[in-house]
């Protein structure tokens, strides 16, 4: 049952990590510099975003089974359509189509495993979550590596034609292994779907989003639209009966809360250096594509031992605060990189992000399954995913402010800067959270309590 589930789940790692050694030569190809590119990263994180809980509707509606197939046949379809390289504009909108489609993964999962354990009498088994972690981890570390050996092979296009097999074993394991779905007359009642909420939500992101792209005083009219909206978001929310998201039991949460800004922090930072660290090595260090994949390897062996390793439920305090204290010695290293920088000094400051970005998502989870009653578990970890494409949204947005238009020694300083103050808040909240300290058995009553259904 754990192949279909891995499979399908691993669909939005790849194709977060993919595209980051394809920005130059995409560039390149459209005579697009990084603020154009950086769309390439926002429009699909944009979708998983807001897609992650609408998703986790249609699972709750029409089974997961169902979600699982249609969301990888929606993946098959995209990346047929990136074969076709018409405009920068329609690989966007073939991203965006790539980030609905892979949003199926992991809400689907998560409502398989409950099935199971609910027809078992047993909880979900944790070494299951953790192999769910680890084998996005590991895809999201060796993404950059896979990408650049396939454009040095097949040319850009492949990052987008790689979906179609991937896409087909998904189908061929869901179809042979996940469990079918519910009969209507089984299926419990699932009650109407809060579109006003899922319109509002949307429409909010995509005005705070094309301002921050584009930040001139002659576009702060976005940002009035942007509070317009929340606020009608919220007027929306409250009074829904079942709300798209439960304001309330977020507001009650404040450990939850906190697990979604260290996510939202870490991961801000974590792609940053993904994407715009690329770009730094192949425009003004001169690699390759492939050479500048290769240079990640290591950064991936240390994330992919160090996602091994957090795969426990102990010191989950100390993990968190060596994430914190790692991506800021990191970022503030980048300030003494340039263009003749030794080789072996690009490759350590690489491993120390690989640190922290093994540790990152699995301890995070760990928190979060100790913050979240089992009803609302689903819920929680849409959000959480949601947490962490917000993250790579503002850090996309962040290269494309610091770059401009070439990928420069000065630029990568400036990103340096603000991902060092990035760094610095992280290690604060960490720090600063005494929730941290508090044993998951001495939560459990108060969790039922603070979060309703």
């Amino acid at each position: 049952m754990v192949t279909p589930l891995v499979a399908s789940a691993i669909l939005n790692p790849i194709n977060s990590t993919l595209i980051a050694v394809a920005l130059v030569p995409i560039g390149l190809s459209f005579g697009a510099g990084p603020g154009q590119t950086a769309w390439l990263i926002s429009a699909l994180y944009l979708a998983t975003a807001v897609g992650q809980p609408v998703v986790g509707l249609f699972v709750d509606r029409f089974g997961a089974r169902k979600v699982l197939l249609t969301g990888a046949a929606i993946v098959a379809v995209a990346g047929t359509a990136g074969l076709f390289p018409i405009s920068i504009g329609w690989l966007i909108g073939v991203r965006v189509i790539l980030g609905l489609g892979t949003c199926a993964g992991f809400p689907a999962a998560m409502a398989v495993l409950r099935k199971h354990a609910e027809a078992t009498g047993q909880d979900v088994p944790a070494r299951v979550l953790s192999v769910l972690s680890i084998s996005s981890q590991t895809i999201m570390v060796i993404g950059p590596t896979l990408g650049g050996a396939l454009i040095g092979l097949f040319g850009w296009p492949a990052i987008f034609a790689v979906n179609i097999p991937l896409a087909g074993l998904a189908m061929i394991f869901a179809l042979r292994w996940v469990p079918r779905d519910a009969r209507p007359a089984e299926a419990k009642p699932a009650g109407g779907i809060d579109v006003a909420g899922i319109a509002l939500f949307s429409l909010t992101l995509l005005a705070v989003l094309f301002y921050v792209m584009d930040p001139q005083a002659g576009n702060l009219y976005l940002l009035g639209i942007a509070v317009v909206l929340g606020a009608a978001f919220t007027f929306v929310e409250l009074r829904a009966r079942k709300p798209f998201l439960d304001l309330r039991m977020l507001a009650a949460n404040s450990a939850i809360l906190r697990t979604y800004l260290r996510q939202a922090l870490s991961y801000l930072i974590i792609y940053a250096i993904m994407f715009g660290y690329v770009q730094w090595l192949e425009s003004s260090r001169g690699l390759s594509e492939s050479a500048a994949g290769a240079m990640l390897l290591p950064m991936s062996v240390v994330a992919v031992a160090a996602a091994a390793y957090s795969g426990k439920t102990t010191g989950v305090r100390a993990r968190l605060i060596l994430t914190a204290a790692a991506l800021t010695a990191g970022s503030a290293l980048l300030l003494w990189v340039d263009g003749g920088t030794w080789i072996g000094a690009l490759i350590v400051v690489g491993a120390v992000f690989g640190l922290a970005q093994g540790l990152t998502s699995v301890t995070n989870q760990t928190t979060l399954y100790r913050e979240a009653p089992a009803g609302q578990m689903g819920t929680a970890s849409g959000l959480f995913r949601t947490a962490q494409y917000l993250g790579a949204i503002a850090a996309s947005t962040l290269i494309a402010l610091c770059f401009g238009p070439h990928a420069s020694s000065t630029g990568l300083h400036h990103l340096a800067w603000a991902l060092t103050a990035v760094g610095v808040v992280l290690l604060t909240v960490t720090v600063l959270d005494r929730g941290l300290k508090i044993a998951p058995r001495m939560r459990g009553d108060n969790r039922e309590r603070t979060i309703s259904t």
